[in-house]
Protein backbone atom coordinates (compact mmCIF):
# COMPACT_ATOMS: atom_id res chain seq x y z
CA UNK A 1 0.00 0.00 0.00
CA UNK A 2 1.53 3.58 -0.84
CA UNK A 3 1.23 6.12 1.76
CA UNK A 4 1.13 9.56 0.42
CA UNK A 5 1.57 11.03 3.59
CA UNK A 6 5.48 12.00 3.01
CA UNK A 7 4.11 13.32 -0.12
CA UNK A 8 1.76 15.58 1.57
CA UNK A 9 5.09 16.92 4.13
CA UNK A 10 7.23 17.42 0.92
CA UNK A 11 4.36 19.59 -0.96
CA UNK A 12 3.43 21.15 3.05
CA UNK A 13 0.11 20.81 1.56
CA UNK A 14 -2.70 18.23 3.41
CA UNK A 15 -5.57 17.04 0.87
CA UNK A 16 -8.81 17.32 2.27
CA UNK A 17 -9.82 15.50 0.20
CA UNK A 18 -7.64 12.10 0.18
CA UNK A 19 -9.77 10.82 -2.93
CA UNK A 20 -8.35 13.58 -5.17
CA UNK A 21 -4.95 13.06 -4.06
CA UNK A 22 -5.02 9.29 -5.00
CA UNK A 23 -6.53 9.59 -8.02
CA UNK A 24 -3.88 12.59 -8.95
CA UNK A 25 -1.45 9.59 -8.46
CA UNK A 26 -2.87 7.24 -9.99
CA UNK A 27 -1.79 6.07 -13.49
CA UNK A 28 -4.08 4.73 -16.16
CA UNK A 29 -2.21 1.32 -16.46
CA UNK A 30 -3.51 0.96 -12.34
CA UNK A 31 -6.97 0.12 -14.23
CA UNK A 32 -9.13 1.55 -11.23
CA UNK A 33 -12.27 3.35 -12.69
CA UNK A 34 -10.36 6.55 -12.54
CA UNK A 35 -6.96 7.79 -13.56
CA UNK A 36 -4.96 10.85 -13.64
CA UNK A 37 -5.34 12.27 -17.15
CA UNK A 38 -8.09 14.75 -16.08
CA UNK A 39 -6.31 16.46 -13.57
CA UNK A 40 -3.08 16.19 -15.55
CA UNK A 41 -4.90 17.88 -18.20
CA UNK A 42 -6.28 20.69 -15.56
CA UNK A 43 -2.63 20.96 -14.23
CA UNK A 44 -0.95 21.59 -17.23
CA UNK A 45 -2.94 24.92 -18.04
CA UNK A 46 -2.54 26.02 -14.09
CA UNK A 47 1.03 25.50 -14.10
CA UNK A 48 1.88 27.81 -17.48
CA UNK A 49 -0.29 30.16 -15.70
CA UNK A 50 1.92 30.23 -12.69
CA UNK A 51 5.23 30.29 -14.48
CA UNK A 52 3.92 32.42 -16.96
CA UNK A 53 2.57 35.32 -14.09
CA UNK A 54 5.78 34.59 -12.17
CA UNK A 55 8.06 35.52 -14.70
CA UNK A 56 6.26 38.41 -16.27
CA UNK A 57 6.42 39.83 -12.56
CA UNK A 58 10.56 38.77 -11.88
CA UNK A 59 11.48 40.53 -15.33
CA UNK A 60 9.52 43.64 -15.73
CA UNK A 61 11.92 44.35 -18.73
CA UNK A 62 12.26 41.57 -20.47
CA UNK A 63 10.23 41.51 -23.59
CA UNK A 64 7.51 38.75 -25.14
CA UNK A 65 10.44 36.83 -26.75
CA UNK A 66 12.26 36.44 -23.83
CA UNK A 67 9.62 35.69 -21.55
CA UNK A 68 8.17 33.29 -23.73
CA UNK A 69 11.43 31.37 -24.11
CA UNK A 70 12.26 31.15 -20.60
CA UNK A 71 8.63 29.38 -19.86
CA UNK A 72 9.18 26.76 -22.82
CA UNK A 73 12.19 26.14 -20.44
CA UNK A 74 10.38 25.35 -17.65
CA UNK A 75 6.71 24.52 -18.71
CA UNK A 76 8.01 21.06 -20.31
CA UNK A 77 8.10 17.05 -19.88
CA UNK A 78 12.06 17.63 -18.72
CA UNK A 79 11.01 20.97 -16.80
CA UNK A 80 8.25 18.76 -14.78
CA UNK A 81 10.65 16.04 -14.17
CA UNK A 82 12.52 17.74 -12.40
CA UNK A 83 10.22 19.17 -9.70
CA UNK A 84 8.46 15.65 -10.18
CA UNK A 85 12.04 13.97 -8.72
CA UNK A 86 12.49 16.88 -6.52
CA UNK A 87 9.45 15.63 -4.40
CA UNK A 88 10.34 11.88 -4.84
CA UNK A 89 6.63 11.16 -6.64
CA UNK A 90 7.81 8.80 -8.65
CA UNK A 91 7.48 6.59 -5.45
CA UNK A 92 3.92 7.19 -4.41
CA UNK A 93 2.26 6.56 -8.08
CA UNK A 94 0.10 3.76 -8.15
CA UNK A 95 0.64 1.77 -11.09
CA UNK A 96 0.16 -1.62 -12.52
CA UNK A 97 3.18 -4.67 -12.22
CA UNK A 98 4.03 -4.48 -15.22
CA UNK A 99 4.24 -0.55 -16.04
CA UNK A 100 6.64 -0.90 -12.68
CA UNK A 101 9.08 -3.90 -14.09
CA UNK A 102 8.96 -1.50 -16.78
CA UNK A 103 10.88 1.07 -14.58
CA UNK A 104 7.65 2.91 -14.98
CA UNK A 105 8.49 5.05 -11.49
CA UNK A 106 11.75 6.96 -13.37
CA UNK A 107 9.64 7.43 -16.75
CA UNK A 108 10.14 11.15 -17.67
CA UNK A 109 7.10 11.22 -18.93
CA UNK A 110 5.10 9.47 -16.47
CA UNK A 111 6.68 11.77 -13.73
CA UNK A 112 5.91 14.65 -15.76
CA UNK A 113 2.30 13.72 -15.83
CA UNK A 114 1.78 12.67 -12.26
CA UNK A 115 3.19 16.61 -11.08
CA UNK A 116 0.90 18.11 -13.68
CA UNK A 117 -1.74 15.90 -11.94
CA UNK A 118 -1.09 16.94 -8.33
CA UNK A 119 -1.00 20.85 -9.02
CA UNK A 120 -4.32 20.88 -10.46
CA UNK A 121 -5.73 18.81 -7.83
CA UNK A 122 -3.87 21.46 -4.97
CA UNK A 123 -5.74 23.91 -7.95
CA UNK A 124 -9.15 22.40 -7.46
CA UNK A 125 -9.29 21.93 -4.05
CA UNK A 126 -7.80 24.91 -2.67
CA UNK A 127 -7.31 27.48 -5.72
CA UNK A 128 -4.63 29.15 -7.82
CA UNK A 129 -2.81 30.83 -4.61
CA UNK A 130 -1.93 27.80 -2.75
CA UNK A 131 -1.22 26.07 -5.93
CA UNK A 132 1.48 28.81 -6.65
CA UNK A 133 2.98 28.88 -3.63
CA UNK A 134 3.92 25.32 -3.63
CA UNK A 135 4.89 25.56 -7.47
CA UNK A 136 7.16 28.67 -7.15
CA UNK A 137 8.97 27.08 -3.57
CA UNK A 138 9.60 24.48 -6.38
CA UNK A 139 10.58 26.40 -9.10
CA UNK A 140 12.96 28.09 -7.15
CA UNK A 141 14.79 25.61 -4.87
CA UNK A 142 15.38 23.72 -8.02
CA UNK A 143 16.35 26.43 -10.27
CA UNK A 144 18.28 28.70 -8.39
CA UNK A 145 18.97 30.81 -10.78
CA UNK A 146 16.32 31.53 -13.65
CA UNK A 147 17.36 33.22 -16.42
CA UNK A 148 17.39 32.44 -20.68
CA UNK A 149 20.99 31.12 -20.47
CA UNK A 150 20.82 29.14 -17.84
CA UNK A 151 17.78 27.35 -18.37
CA UNK A 152 17.65 27.10 -22.43
CA UNK A 153 17.71 23.72 -22.85
CA UNK A 154 16.36 23.57 -26.69
CA UNK A 155 20.13 23.38 -28.17
CA UNK A 156 18.17 21.80 -31.23
CA UNK A 157 16.92 25.89 -31.94
CA UNK A 158 19.97 27.32 -31.03
CA UNK A 159 22.06 25.34 -33.05
CA UNK A 160 19.65 25.82 -36.09
CA UNK A 161 19.84 29.54 -35.30
CA UNK A 162 23.52 29.89 -35.14
CA UNK A 163 24.13 27.89 -38.54
CA UNK A 164 21.29 29.87 -40.29
CA UNK A 165 23.09 32.67 -39.60
CA UNK A 166 26.83 31.60 -39.55
CA UNK A 167 26.57 29.40 -42.77
CA UNK A 168 23.53 29.87 -44.09
CA UNK A 169 22.21 26.46 -43.94
CA UNK A 170 20.70 24.32 -41.24
CA UNK A 171 22.18 20.72 -39.88
CA UNK A 172 20.85 17.50 -39.92
CA UNK A 173 20.62 14.50 -37.88
CA UNK A 174 21.14 11.32 -38.52
CA UNK A 175 20.35 7.94 -36.55
CA UNK A 176 24.14 6.34 -36.53
CA UNK A 177 23.30 3.34 -34.32
CA UNK A 178 20.41 1.55 -31.73
CA UNK A 179 20.94 -0.81 -29.25
CA UNK A 180 18.97 -2.75 -26.18
CA UNK A 181 15.57 -4.00 -25.74
CA UNK A 182 12.49 -2.12 -26.99
CA UNK A 183 11.56 -0.77 -23.99
CA UNK A 184 15.38 0.05 -22.95
CA UNK A 185 16.77 1.23 -26.11
CA UNK A 186 19.41 3.71 -26.73
CA UNK A 187 19.56 5.73 -29.73
CA UNK A 188 23.11 7.47 -30.69
CA UNK A 189 23.00 10.53 -33.25
CA UNK A 190 25.13 11.99 -35.41
CA UNK A 191 24.87 15.93 -36.63
CA UNK A 192 25.84 16.64 -39.96
CA UNK A 193 26.37 20.20 -41.40
CA UNK A 194 28.17 20.73 -44.99
CA UNK A 195 28.60 16.94 -44.95
CA UNK A 196 30.90 17.02 -42.01
CA UNK A 197 30.18 15.22 -38.45
CA UNK A 198 29.82 18.31 -35.95
CA UNK A 199 29.04 15.71 -32.71
CA UNK A 200 27.61 12.61 -31.85
CA UNK A 201 25.64 11.28 -28.82
CA UNK A 202 23.78 9.06 -27.18
CA UNK A 203 20.25 9.10 -25.31
CA UNK A 204 17.18 7.14 -24.01
CA UNK A 205 14.70 8.53 -26.92
CA UNK A 206 15.75 9.92 -30.37
CA UNK A 207 15.14 13.13 -28.73
CA UNK A 208 16.93 13.25 -25.49
CA UNK A 209 20.20 12.11 -28.16
CA UNK A 210 19.42 14.54 -29.97
CA UNK A 211 19.36 17.52 -27.68
CA UNK A 212 22.82 15.90 -26.06
CA UNK A 213 24.24 16.31 -29.52
CA UNK A 214 23.41 20.01 -30.55
CA UNK A 215 24.43 21.02 -27.30
CA UNK A 216 27.97 19.06 -27.51
CA UNK A 217 27.79 20.54 -30.93
CA UNK A 218 27.19 24.02 -30.18
CA UNK A 219 30.31 24.18 -28.22
CA UNK A 220 32.61 22.94 -30.90
CA UNK A 221 31.26 25.35 -33.12
CA UNK A 222 31.85 28.67 -30.45
CA UNK A 223 35.06 27.83 -30.14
Amino acid sequence: MIHYSQLEIRLNYTFKDKQLIIEALTHKSDKKPYNNERLEFLGDAVLDLIVGEYLFTKFPKSNEGILSKIRASLVNESGFTLLARALDLGNYIYLSIAEENNDGRNKSSLLSNAFEAVIGAVYLESGLEVSKEITIKLLESCHPKIDLDSLSKDYKTALQELTQASYGVTPSYEIIGSSGPDHKKEFEIAIVLNEKTLATAKGKSKKEAQQKAAKDALKELKK
